[in-house]
């Protein structure tokens, strides 16, 4: 993910609602940085440069590094501006985007917060700690251990090896139960920022229309004033004011409103209202390359496997009029004892903290609690009954669900969630080479699934492995051409249901990814329509003629944007 570290001063917050520095010229020398009161360098004994962002695994020549277990740190210096610390009505925040995955976080010496989980933001106000020395020097301290127990999510076990006679003492390996690497370290931007003493802590909008009548109703959590004054005003994009509103709740009518449509739904999609409520927000830099395939693709959505994206990327959704199925670190939860009330209560609050995050991005259309969960397993009942029940206290506008994989008639889960998601992989781990029974097998795995639960259902995982370059005639697994036949047998029965209950395909997957080392993965899962360098295999362009020829079929394209296939 691309990110920047940087501080601004916060005195009122924009964002975007919708509805479901020009450069200048050097002036001057580059000094190389010296120790001063204004550029302070420091090394603290034997570490190495690490960027942040990044995962620290991919960095380096090491292999101890790569596939480090245990506690690691990190250590910057920086100086806070003067005005920061003499301003006693400015509060100073240190903002980290996500650590994977325990975080302890030091400012000067001072333990500060720990956070549980990564792939979350969290945050502490670092104000007292930074005045309490008349200079304005600021060492932030992170420490960082991607341990994976029973209790966090992802969960895996620590195995150690006490055969002294094949293994060192102290040897143990980490065990994971998800086909993805367990990449560590500070995943996104840490930055620190300013608000005055009396800011906007939370905002909630919800939307609603009738008509050409759109209803914008919002909740503003103000943070250091009893009696805070609040204006909020809403804007077209074309910068017009469209409604305005006093208070820190209250609901905004919109005439001729325009609603937010997905890409290729619409023949102006994403319309975006801005609102302004004493507030001012960062443009992030935007991961343009992968949202730029996926519309010369002529996809509309995807699915945020198996972790929370960074926030960079929902605000591109936001603006693109992509759909997001928004996905929890839910993966890998196959042992009964991650089952149990202390791995329920962590998930509730990861899910808390989720919600907190994106719940007012228009992308955002479902949640989904855990991808591939045993739930089977008779504890996966109450624990999903709980975890759904309380996804949809914190948000009742937007269905919940979770991804599966499991038989439909033994699936604990499956009652409680509104819509059904199935993982299958049908002539690939089931019965290999042989991609004459997709057909007969995918019919009978939606059947089953909607005859006995009546909900619509998500194919949100199918493909194949294929290797880039690798070629067959006739097909053989792992070829491009597998590749592609597998895709053209599941899409033909696609065709045929999402006529009755099939409301969604999500192809597993965009691009291929890195994975730990097995016998069954060469260097990464091979099952992307994309190489992990971005260039496309035979099935991307079979899924570029089938996503514009059902975009085309809609009929409310406008003739110039039914490219490429008329």
């Amino acid at each position: 993910m691309m990110g920047s570290t940087g501080a601004e001063r916060t005195a009122k917050c924009v964002f975007l609602v919708a509805f479901c520095s020009v450069c200048q010229a050097l002036q001057g020398g580059m000094l190389f940085p010296t120790e001063s009161p204004s550029r302070e360098v420091k090394d603290t004994g034997p570490v190495i440069d690490m960027p942040v962002p990044s995962s620290y695994n991919d960095i380096t020549q090491d292999v101890k590094i790569r596939d480090f277990i245990g506690w690691v740190w990190y250590e910057k210096d920086v100086w806070v501006p003067a005005r920061w610390i003499q301003d006693r009505g400015t509060r100073i925040v240190l903002r980290v985007g996500s650590a994977h995955y325990y975080s302890v976080l030091w400012v000067n010496g001072v333990k500060m917060t720990e956070h549980v989980g990564g792939h979350l933001p969290f945050e502490a106000d670092i104000s007292s700690v930074l005045r309490q020395s008349n200079a304005n020097p600021c060492r932030i301290t992170i420490a960082v251990n991607n341990t994976l127990t029973l209790e966090t999510l992802p969960p895996g076990t620590i195995q150690y090896m006490n055969d002294r006679t094949r293994y060192p003492a102290g040897y143990f390996v980490q065990n994971i139960n998800f086909d993805f690497f367990n990449y560590a370290g500070i995943h996104r931007s840490v930055l620190l920022y300013t608000t005055p003493n009396a800011h906007i802590d939370d905002v909630t909008v919800e939307t609603t229309f009738s008509d050409n009548i759109g209803l914008v109703s919002y909740n503003v959590s103000v943070l250091g004033s009893s009696k805070p004054a609040v204006k909020v005003t809403l804007s077209a994009q074309d910068g017009r004011c469209v409604a305005s509103a006093d208070g820190t709740r209250g609901v905004l009518k919109i005439t001729d409103v325009n609603l937010w449509w997905p890409y290729l739904m619409h023949e102006n999609p994403a319309y975006l209202y801005s609102m302004e409520i004493r507030g001012k927000g960062f443009d992030w830099p935007l991961l343009v390359k992968d949202f730029n395939l996926m519309k010369w693709m002529g996809a509309n959505s995807f699915r945020t496997s198996h972790y929370p994206y960074a926030e960079e990327v929902l605000q591109m959704a936001d603006r693109h009029g992509i759909v997001i199925i928004d996905e929890c670190p839910g993966v890998g939860i196959k042992d009964i004892r991650s089952f149990g009330n202390v791995s329920l209560a962590h998930h509730l609050t990861v899910m808390e903290e989720l919600v907190r995050r994106d719940k007012n991005h228009p992308s955002v259309v479902m949640w989904s609690v855990a991808n591939e969960p045993a739930s089977e397993m008779q504890p996966a009942g109450f624990y999903f009954k709980e975890l759904v029940s309380h996804t949809k206290s914190l948000d009742s506008t937007r269905p919940v669900t979770y991804i599966t994989d499991s038989n439909y008639a033994r699936d604990q889960g499956a009652p409680y969630v509104d819509v059904i998601c199935v993982n299958s992989y049908f002539s690939w781990y089931h019965d290999p080479g042989h991609t004459e029974i997709i057909s007969i097998q995918l019919n009978t795995q939606f059947d089953n699934w909607y005859g006995k639960y009546q909900k619509p259902i998500i194919q949100s995982e199918y493909g194949a492995d294929a290797v880039p370059g690798l070629h067959s005639d006739p097909p053989m697994m792992f070829t491009e051409e597998y590749q592609k036949t597998v895709l053209q047998n599941y899409h033909n029965v696609f065709d045929q249901k999402r006529k009755q209950f099939v409301i969604g395909e999500l192809i597993w997957n965009f691009a291929d990814f890195m994975t730990a080392q097995t016998i069954t993965r060469v260097v990464g899962n091979k099952k992307g329509i994309f190489t992990r360098q971005r260039q496309p295999k035979a099935g991307a362009f079979l899924l570029r003629e089938r996503y514009w020829r059902i975009a085309n079929e809609t009929g409310v394209l406008p003739t110039w944007a039914r490219y490429p296939c008329q």
